[in-house]
């Protein structure tokens, strides 16, 4: 099993419920494994401003999936919860974003996977939630914890538990 950090958004209906869909979807505890989950953030929308805000959050998982094999789970799942990449618009609304952010120590860069992300260390709504379950991960040399600090957080909002 290797270690694998993924961030999750949305902002198309009731987007708390529909990201704890996508993590039972997603984590079915025999070829990927939840470990860690953050709380949901509320964030500004990113790219594309006139839009809802997202929920934002970041699970740790310990998978069995190669990394290709991971991310077309991820895709499935998201088409499962109603999202149509086909027809959205760049950093639009969405029902369901799944970004794998880091896999183990690996280092990907082909068409339609590029591990670790790219624009990590631009996005606090990543960046946030993810120093809050592995906040001395090491990516690109550099620790989460810092690249956390040194972002902007503005309009960020840690959400409590639902039911609290």
């Amino acid at each position: 099993m290797t270690p694998a950090w993924l961030a999750l958004g949305g902002n198309v209906g009731d987007s708390r419920t529909i990201l704890d869909r996508a993590v039972s979807l997603l984590c079915d505890g025999k070829e990927i494994r939840l470990t860690a989950r953050s709380c949901d953030y509320r964030t500004p929308p990113w790219g594309f401003k006139y839009q809802p805000p997202f929920i934002n959050l970041c699970i740790a998982v310990e998978t069995a999936l190669a990394p290709r094999d991971l991310l077309a789970r991820a895709q499935d799942v998201e088409l499962q919860l109603g999202r149509d990449r086909a027809h959205e618009k760049r950093w639009g609304p969405r029902t369901a974003d799944i970004d794998i952010i880091a896999y183990g120590s690996l280092t990907i860069d082909e068409l339609g996977l590029t591990v670790p992300h790219p624009r990590l260390f631009e996005r606090a709504f990543v960046l946030l939630p993810l120093a809050e379950i592995a906040p001395d991960l090491v990516i690109g040399g550099q620790a989460v914890r810092e690249a956390a600090a040194s972002v902007d957080t503005a309009g960020i909002e840690r959400l409590p538990p639902r039911g609290s």
